[in-house]
């Protein structure tokens, strides 16, 4: 995990980046903006509408994009997306096919900035690749208003393990859960940078955002709109800290973790 600083580096392997898509970037820039003092940049998208740049401090934390016509003309809910940086993303989209696992876009030269893979693991759950060029990922990681955990909800866990270990490289810690299930932390060299879990529901990756002060935060975004999902859970001594479940007004999901 890179940890608490401003100045973060990734290893093969572990999420770097976070991405948004949503109906409504304006709306978003406004919900964000309320809940973790993000400040914005807009730059034009190549069908004539525009994206946004999320800032904290002067430091690249997130993007809000918009939804592609399909997604739009479907009622898509907004989605967040997780990138775990690679070494060689051409190389990880191939051996990810023979493994089992599904390219759904890419490898793409983002300009200079780096390569992206889409790809799903076995059981789904979409996954992001990046490659970085001069984007290096979050400017800041396990901090109040950045990417600070991540975890891939699957209703095939064992699969999913066995893959991103194949993939990556990545060995695991197994905790057992109350529910008799297991929650898979992924681990680079020592560190814990992910998590895996089973679920019934439509899988995918389930982002956290650190906050100082999680009923504060949550306050925060009930103000600016959003519903909660989850309570602020402080019942754990032993836990690493509060979380609570949000939605965004436009659907997004995203937990927080006290940090």
């Amino acid at each position: 995990m890179p940890g608490n600083s401003s100045s973060p580096t990734y290893r093969h392997g572990e999420p770097c980046w976070a991405d948004v898509q949503t109906r409504d970037v304006a709306a978003a820039k406004d919900f964000y903006g309320a809940v973790f003092g993000w400040r914005f940049e807009d730059l034009p998208t190549s069908d004539g509408r525009s994206y946004a740049k999320a800032f904290l401090g002067g430091d690249l934390v997130a993007t809000i994009a918009p939804q592609n016509p399909h997604q739009e003309s479907l009622g898509t809910q907004a989605k967040w997306n997780i990138y775990l940086a690679a070494e060689d993303a051409k190389a990880i989209a191939e051996e990810a096919a023979q493994l089992g696992g599904t390219v759904q876009f890419g490898p793409e030269q983002v300009e200079d900035t780096g390569v992206m893979v889409f790809l799903d693991p076995p059981g789904g759950g979409t996954t992001g690749v990046w490659q970085p060029g001069t984007h290096i990922g979050s400017g800041r990681y396990n901090e109040a208003g950045a990417l600070s955990w991540a975890e891939l909800l699957t209703p095939e866990p064992q699969a999913a393990v066995g893959f991103f270990q194949q993939l990556f490289g990545h060995e695991v810690t197994e905790y057992p859960q109350d529910d008799g299930g297991t929650y898979t932390t992924l681990m680079v060299g020592s560190a814990e940078v992910a998590g895996i879990a089973a679920t019934e529901d439509e899988p995918g990756w389930h982002i956290y955002f650190g906050a100082t002060d999680v009923a504060e935060t949550v306050r925060k975004a009930v103000a600016a709109g959003a519903e909660v999902l989850i309570e602020p859970d402080v019942s754990d001594p032993d836990a690493p800290g509060a979380t609570a479940t949000l939605k965004d007004p436009q659907g997004g999901v995203f937990s927080l973790l006290e940090v």
